[in-house]
């Protein structure tokens, strides 16, 4: 058992506990799967985690802030070319979808058993993402002008976007990047 600085030891922790959730959800983490996963005594976690539901909550704090830090790096914050931009955007979010899977899948489809501050975290993410989407849609996305409603604007590009990601998550295959950045063009067009 090697020893590490706190912090990289506090990391491996909780990646182990985000590979246990991802391979059999939530239910199946513990202190001693941790422990064993890591290959540290249960004192240790216990050292870095008050207890299970500190553990999980660290859990949900640092994946849904990568997730949003993520998101917040890709999103338009002004659309000077709309429809170019947000199939841009559209692109980059895939590429973080497929680079981190395990990520986007407890922000996703959170498995059964999530804690409750994995939904309300969530729900605020989602919401700062809608706002700064509705400002960046709000002169509209091309010659028809501006958006009646930017908010439900902004709602319908990200329900799109976040299917498309649910899709590459689940079916990849099917659902390839391109196939999902060329359908959104596509409906991009038809709404411009």
């Amino acid at each position: 058992m090697s020893r590490l600085p706190a912090q990289e030891r506090r990391a491996q922790l909780l990646d182990v506990t985000k590979a246990i959730v991802a391979a059999r959800g939530f239910h199946a983490v513990s202190i001693e799967a941790v422990a064993r996963g890591a290959g540290v005594s249960r004192p240790i976690v216990y050292g870095h985690f008050k207890d299970l539901r500190g553990l999980l909550e660290a859990l949900v704090l640092r994946e849904s802030a990568r997730a949003l830090e993520q998101l917040t790096l890709v999103l338009p914050t002004a659309l000077g070319e709309p429809r170019a931009q947000l199939l841009s955007a559209l692109r980059a979010y895939l590429a973080a979808v497929e680079a981190d899977p395990d990520t986007w899948r407890l922000v996703l489809m959170p498995p059964e058993g999530a804690p409750a501050l994995l939904r309300d975290l969530l729900g605020r993410g989602r919401g700062a993402v809608v706002a700064q989407l509705a400002e960046a849609v709000r002169p509209g996305l091309g010659s028809g002008g501006p958006s009646p409603d930017p908010e439900l604007t902004a709602r319908t590009l990200s329900a799109i976007a976040d299917e498309s990601a649910r899709l590459l998550l689940t079916d990849p295959e099917r659902y390839p990047a391109e196939r999902l950045v060329a359908h959104a063009g596509w409906v991009l067009e038809q709404l411009g």
